[in-house]
């Protein structure tokens, strides 16, 4: 398993646009095969900023997630809204290791 978690800060005037976006994103990640989690997050004291939780069985679905549409027309939509480029870094799970926890 492989989750990246993604930092994005948004422009301020763009937010509310940013989380619809990022929504439509979500319900198209979360259908796709090989993914366990896809999360929206929206930092509590700093609303411009959010977290893309996402987590995938594999690489290669990790992968073939930034070849789909959905991802491809957000990450086209959302890029002028961005303050700074998004930030993701990959980790590996030590738990839950069991997929039937997810």
């Amino acid at each position: 398993m492989i989750v990246t978690v993604v930092k994005v800060y948004v422009k301020e005037e763009h937010v509310e646009e940013f989380i619809a976006a990022t929504c439509k994103n979500h319900e198209g990640s979360v259908q796709e095969p090989g993914n366990l989690r896809f999360d929206v997050l929206q930092h509590r004291d700093e609303p411009t900023c959010f977290t893309l939780y996402e987590a995938y069985e594999s690489e290669e679905a990790a992968a073939k997630h930034k070849e789909t549409a959905h991802y491809l027309e957000w990450r086209d939509t959302v890029a002028p809204w961005m303050a700074k480029p998004r930030e993701g870094t990959a980790h590996r799970v030590i738990a839950p290791a069991e997929k039937s926890q997810w």
